[in-house]
């Protein structure tokens, strides 16, 4: 494998300033094969280096704008010279830089974990069994999300559309084309299938474990639209013993308590307080205290739609995770002690729009732009078993509104909030509606909503004040629908790779 993974390595163009302007490609992260695996402590190491390209920010806080900014939860509150505008509005480049970093960075994990995988046995040490099992966890994990951006819903042709090159321990072939949906997702299942055989150590929520993978398969599934595999591995999830779902002033607090106290967490990309990241952080787009530009950018808020989905309960606890900004210049934890009409409006917009500000990316253990984004929670699985039974219909119609009424309850719902089938019926709603909204609540600002809409066929509609609307003659129209079939639901594959791998198709 001397050279398997020069062509994925991200190709900086160089022209030289002499008469004939000669192009060179030059690898930015060239594979040293100098660099060999020869015990269990390289592997070990090589494998913590691993997790930490995940809390890189040019893929953790890029990937966040490319999943979370396609939604309907949040509200881009003015222009920016970032890309993550062009995620938000679907005015997609072929060479957008947040769109550049995940591609380079996810490449950069499958080669790291193709090297382990390849190094170690499956009959090796339980130790080596379980770092094989925590690269295995993490080239599916990347796979998932590189399929995801640049490859079409596997439900869209049953997974026939292009994704992304599949590169494995043993890929010999130096400029591949891409692989389809299909061979994406089956190699996903394959790995976490393998990882939950090989891995018996019970890691915090900052590591792989069997678990972790389990849960992961239960979303794949879920994608795929294998709604029995869905149920089967949410519940090994649920029954495992090992997660709770957080109740009271705990819930409230979910995103600011050290991460590896959350017995709710499945999975996150652990940021230690030294690792606090500031105006670079996730947190410093949704929050800032004293007014944009202090402590963050405070540039994204929570869509007025969003809001008012979430006021339609007064009493749910999950208003905890919106802090509105205030004339009086504060911003305010909740119960929130003033009436909407004295939120500060933000008049770049127009109509102008209140500054409810999200939090769920704030204060981890009191820094203000600290966070560990949660990839997985327990909550997430109770939401895949239900929106797999409502998708089976009969018995499961029932089983998915116990588990929709477990999670309202958690959210200090009661009574006339919680739901049955008759009331749902009497509302015009499906289970499937009930559930999908649900995941919004419940989810929101985590990179799943427009993934929730487009993978079941849904378009998403957009009718409340942000830049979108500029896209829109005149732009007042704050109108913006989004169909499953549109070609913007998924991302260019990256230009620049594809003056470096001239087998590279484009998406339209």
């Amino acid at each position: 494998m001397t050279s398997t993974y020069r062509f994925l390595l991200l190709g900086v163009l160089a022209l030289s300033l002499g008469t004939a302007c000669k192009k060179t490609f030059e690898p930015s992260t060239a594979k040293n094969e100098d660099d060999a695996l020869k015990n269990e402590a390289d592997v070990k190491s090589a494998t913590i280096g691993t997790y930490a390209v995940l809390k890189n920010a040019d893929y953790v806080r890029s990937f966040h704008f490319l999943s979370e900014y396609q939604g309907d939860n949040i509200a881009q509150a003015q222009t920016s010279s970032d890309a993550l505008s062009n995620a938000y509005r679907y005015t997609h480049l072929v060479d957008m830089s947040h769109v550049n970093n995940v591609w380079r960075q996810s490449y950069g994990v499958v080669n790291a974990a193709n090297k382990v995988i390849a190094f170690t046995p499956d009959g090796a040490s339980a130790g080596m069994k379980q770092l094989k099992g925590e690269n295995l966890y993490l080239r599916a994990m990347i796979y998932f999300n590189l399929v995801r951006i640049f490859g079409r819903p596997y439900t869209q042709g049953n997974g026939t559309n292009e994704a992304v090159p599949l590169i494995l321990e043993s890929t010999t072939t130096e400029l591949p084309a891409r692989n389809s949906v299909k061979e994406i997702y089956d190699q996903v299942v394959a790995d976490l299938l393998k990882a939950i055989d090989l891995m018996t150590e019970r890691k915090s929520n900052n590591f792989a474990s069997k678990e972790v993978a389990q849960a992961l398969l239960a979303r794949v599934y879920l994608y795929m639209g294998n709604n029995a595999k869905a149920i089967e591995f949410a519940n090994l999830v649920i029954n495992s013993g090992r997660y709770n779902l957080l109740t009271g002033d705990a819930y409230k607090n979910y995103f600011r308590s050290v991460p590896e106290d959350n017995r709710e967490t499945i999975f996150c990309i652990r940021h230690t307080k030294a690792e606090n990241r500031d105006f670079s952080a996730i947190g410093s787009m949704y929050f800032s205290e004293g007014g944009q530009g202090q402590t963050g950018w405070g540039e994204i808020y929570a869509s007025t739609q969003y809001m008012a989905l979430l006021d339609q309960q007064p009493a749910d606890l999950r208003h905890a995770f919106i802090s509105p900004y205030t004339n009086a210049g504060d911003v305010l934890g909740w119960p929130y002690a003033v009436p909407v009409a004295d939120i500060r409006m933000n008049t770049r917009l127009n109509p102008n729009t209140p500054m409810y500000y999200i939090n769920k990316y704030n204060y981890q253990e009191g820094l203000v732009n600290l966070s560990s984004p949660v990839y997985m929670r327990l909550a997430e699985m109770y939401l895949i078993r239900a929106e797999a039974n409502a998708k089976q219909g009969g018995a499961g119609l029932q089983l998915a509104v116990d588990d929709l009424n477990m999670l309202r309850q958690r959210a200090g719902l009661s009574g006339t909030g919680l739901h049955t089938l008759a009331s749902l019926a009497a509302a015009g709603k499906s289970v499937l509606d009930a559930v999908l909204e649900e995941r919004q609540l419940e989810l929101a600002f985590e990179g799943h909503r427009a993934y929730d809409l487009f993978r079941n066929n849904r378009p998403l509609e957009r009718n409340y004040p942000g830049t979108h609307s500029l896209n829109n003659t005149p732009s007042t129209n704050i109108q913006q629908t989004i169909l499953p079939s549109d070609n913007r639901v998924i991302y260019f594959i990256p230009n620049r790779e594809r003056l470096v791998n001239p087998n590279l198709t484009q998406n339209p």
